[in-house]
């Protein structure tokens, strides 16, 4: 991606808020995430168990929709000047549900300087939404972006 696309930390304002498009998740996000963190839980795995459970259903991982969210709002924003994701403060709302529609909304809450001047640090705060307008999932970000060469 060319450096004219990205935001710089000194271009970013405290305030700004972006939402992503939206994005269906399926049985097979479910079932590749699965495989790929080796979490076969009976929660994601098991339709017939699921049935009897509070959920009615099988749902979608939390940390998969963690991590759908990360990229969703890479889509419904110009992206930043990133040099690294350093935390995160995260709450599991409620559940992403097969066939649910998820997006996401974003503010920048807060940026920083630090003691190094070719760089900040950006909070953003986050919440995943499902098609209902439930917040199924919120949480703060800290993100480490890069200063425009003075």
């Amino acid at each position: 991606m060319a450096g004219e696309d990205r935001r710089y930390f000194d271009e970013i304002e405290v305030g700004e808020e972006y939402v992503s498009p939206g994005r269906t998740v399926t049985e097979a996000d479910i079932v590749i995430f699965a495989g790929l963190s080796g979490d076969y839980n009976v929660l994601h795995t098991d339709a017939e168990f699921m049935k009897s459970s509070i959920f009615g259903e099988r749902i979608a991982h939390g940390l998969l929709g963690l991590a759908i969210q990360s990229g969703l709002l890479t889509r419904g924003m110009r992206p930043f000047a990133t040099i690294a994701f350093l935390g995160l403060r995260w709450k599991f709302k409620g559940p992403i549900k097969i066939g649910d529609t998820i997006t996401v909304r974003a503010k920048v809450m807060d940026k920083r300087e630090t003691s190094k001047k070719d760089r900040g640090i950006i909070t953003l705060q986050r919440q995943v939404l499902n098609q209902k307008g439930e917040v199924v999932q919120e949480g703060e970000t800290d993100l480490m972006v890069e200063r425009r060469s003075s």
